[in-house]
């Protein structure tokens, strides 16, 4: 999956509607907290089938009670485009099924 790399403007523009969401090192990211570490499993394997779903995949680390999200494009150079944003927005809308904050 590609797409034309967006620009810091744009990138800051849409990350005003992601709460909670960071531009930092070439990629957007977010840290979710959970209840516990089964309920952090359970946001994984959910981000996992949203990422199969949309054929773009993010870098996800699975701490006890805590889930990082991490994306760029890698076929677009490592560059956040817009479809790092459409995954961001994926994962928000069913991060609070899984009591995440």
């Amino acid at each position: 999956m590609s797409g034309e790399p967006l620009s810091q403007k744009e990138i800051e523009d849409r990350l005003r509607e992601l709460p909670g969401w960071a531009y930092e090192d070439d990629r957007i990211i977010r840290t979710y907290r959970l209840a516990g570490h089964v309920a952090a499993a359970a946001l994984v394997a959910h981000i996992v089938s949203v990422q199969e779903e949309l054929n773009h995949h993010s870098h996800l680390t699975l701490g006890y009670n805590t889930v990082r999200v991490s994306v760029n494009t890698h076929s677009a150079g490592d560059v956040v485009t817009a479809t790092d944003f459409e995954l961001a927005e994926r994962v928000e809308g069913l991060a609070p099924a899984h009591g995440a904050r």
